[in-house]
Parts: structure tokens; C-alpha cells; sequence
């Protein structure tokens, strides 16, 4: 029988790394956004490498590539918390409005170096991403994925920013 991957154990260490993502940036640069949703999508790769996600610009969803995960656990599973982290960070930096590829990629790694120290696996991602996963490709700006792409919705992603009405 062959695994689910992205089974409900697996996006709920998705939602708790965004939880955890958000209270980060929130105790570093006292900014936050809340509504998003985490999408699932099978990108795949390519010769040059993989897309770990993106985000549609003035969206609320983030998109991750299923591919890199699947092959990160079947290689080496600890590496998924951290890339996790740094991927679903870089994404939300992003979503705050920074556009800018090397703008995002430098707070992503002033956050990380902030809250983690700089021998940190998740630092070390956000300056090296190419020794741990040298295929990744961070994709341009304007990038748009296939037409008419499956994407994955996770439920209960970005779980604080829920409001319990029922009193």
C-alpha cells in the first residue's frame, strides 16, 4: 500500500510551523497578517530544480509544492520541520507585502538569524538553501503555475486568527 504523504498528521505539523511561523515575525518586526490559507500542489520539478511555493500576489493563500516535501521525507525527514519553517516564513513575508525576491529573502534571514541564532538549521536554510537542497529554484517574479493547477486546500491553517462566536 503505498503512503500518504500528505496525510492529517502531515498538515497538521504545517499548521502548527505557520503558528509558529506567525509569532515569530510577530516578536521580530511587529507585523502580522491573519485569513490565509495553506494550499497543496503538485509542481514537481524540473532539470534546474523545484519551486518550494509561492504566493499569488494580493492573494490570501500560500501554495506549497507537494514534490519537495514527498522527497524530503523519504530522504531525510528531519530536514522537514526546518525547510518547512523557512519556506512557509519566506511565503508570509511575502504575503505582508514585500515583493521583492532578495528583499524577502534577506528579512527571511534577519528573522531567522534573530530568533534562532546563526548556526541554526533555519538560518543556514535562508542563506544556503542550495547545500541542503541543491535543486531548489526560487521563482521569478510574475511566475505562474500551470493552467487549471489541483491545489490542496488544508483546513484549519492560520487557526489564530479564528474567532470563537459561540459564547
Amino acid at each position: 500500500m503505498k503512503k500518504d504523504f500528505f496525510d492529517k498528521g502531515l498538515k497538521t505539523e504545517l499548521i502548527e510551523i505557520f503558528e509558529s511561523v506567525k509569532d515569530v515575525v510577530k516578536s521580530t518586526e511587529g507585523r502580522s497578517r491573519s485569513g490565509l490559507m495553506l494550499g497543496l500542489q503538485e509542481l514537481g520539478s524540473t532539470l534546474n530544480g523545484f519551486i518550494g511555493a509561492y504566493y499569488p500576489i494580493s492573494s490570501n493563500i500560500i501554495v506549497m509544492n507537494k514534490t519537495p516535501i514527498r522527497r524530503i521525507i523519504e530522504t531525510n525527514s528531519k530536514l522537514f520541520n526546518p525547510y518547512s519553517f523557512h519556506v512557509l516564513l519566506h511565503e508570509y513575508i511575502h504575503s505582508l507585502g514585500f515583493l521583492d525576491e532578495s528583499l524577502t529573502r534577506k528579512k527571511t534571514y534577519d528573522i531567522s538569524k534573530k530568533k534562532f541564532g546563526e548556526n541554526h538549521i533555519i538560518t543556514k536554510l535562508s542563506v544556503e538553501m542550495e547545500k541542503y537542497f541543491p535543486n531548489l529554484v526560487y521563482p521569478i517574479q510574475g511566475w505562474i503555475p500551470n493552467n487549471n493547477p489541483l491545489i490542496e486546500i488544508v483546513t484549519g491553517f492560520d487557526k489564530s486568527s479564528f474567532v470563537d462566536y459561540i459564547t
